[in-house]
This record gives structure tokens, sequence and C-alpha cells, in this order.
């Protein structure tokens, strides 16, 4: 499981750090894991390493900050595919003024699979969590 987490590390590290090389190396070859697939919140549906690759590229040119933290991380692994759950606690900023930070969070499920170069990324979905403030002050879930 610790392989797992670490390259799990690995793809978050890459989009922090606007690294496309080891954005590449983190996502699997597509004749280790046929039809890889990637959601992003708001975009469509991404097929293909070149599809996704082009996306990611995209993003990390015009995102100037990002940081992600991770809570609420559960992994499980049966034979040569690994599950991991998390929630995404995002901090961005999307242009250069100064102290403008947004915060959202979202619910993530990254697919893996064991290749010969170690456990690589197959499937990403994030979905946004919509909150709704109640009475108290404290969000809630929107049902």
């Amino acid at each position: 499981m610790e392989r797992v987490a670490d390259a799990n590390a690995q793809f978050y590290s890459a989009i922090e750090n606007g690294d496309i090389d080891l954005m590449q190396a983190v996502w699997a070859e597509e004749h280790d894991a046929p039809d890889i697939v990637c959601v992003n919140p708001g975009w469509p549906l991404l097929r293909g390493r070149t599809e996704i690759m082009r996306a990611w590229s995209l993003i990390m040119a015009n995102v100037t900050y990002i940081q992600y933290v991770l809570t609420e991380t559960h992994i499980g692994v049966a034979g040569d595919i690994a599950m991991v759950t998390c929630e995404e606690n995002v901090l961005t900023a999307e242009d250069d003024s100064p102290g403008f930070v947004a915060g959202g969070q979202v619910v993530t499920t990254n697919l893996f699979v064991d290749t010969e170069q170690g456990w690589r990324l197959w499937s990403h979905h994030a979905s946004p969590v919509l909150m709704e403030e109640d009475e108290e002050g404290e969000g809630t879930p929107d049902a």
C-alpha cells in the first residue's frame, strides 16, 4: 500500500509543481491500462493519454498556484489494481492578483494499475462537494 500511496502523492505533486514530465510518468500507458480516463470538476470526460496530457498541460499553464491538502484518504488493493479515495481540499489562485486565493473541496477516486514501471494511474475522477450553509453556519452537503 505504501507504493500506491507514493504514486498517489506523485500525482498531486505533479499538479502542484506544474511538472508535466512527472504527470506523464504517473499515468499508465494504454497497453497497461486500456481506456484510461480522467474527469476533473467542470470538465467533460477525457479519454486516452493524448487527450489527458493535453488537458493537464493546459491546466498547468493557466493555474499560477494550487495546493492540495488530502484528507479521508483510503487505499484498497486487489491484485494488480488499487483504488485510492480521498477528499481534496484545494487552495488555488487563477491569476496574479496578490493575496487572491480560492478554496474548495473535491471528492476523488484514483484507480491505479501495477505495471512493470510500478503503480500507474488508470483513472482519476474528481467531483466537487457543494456545501450549503445551515442555521449554525456549518456547511452540510447538499441533498
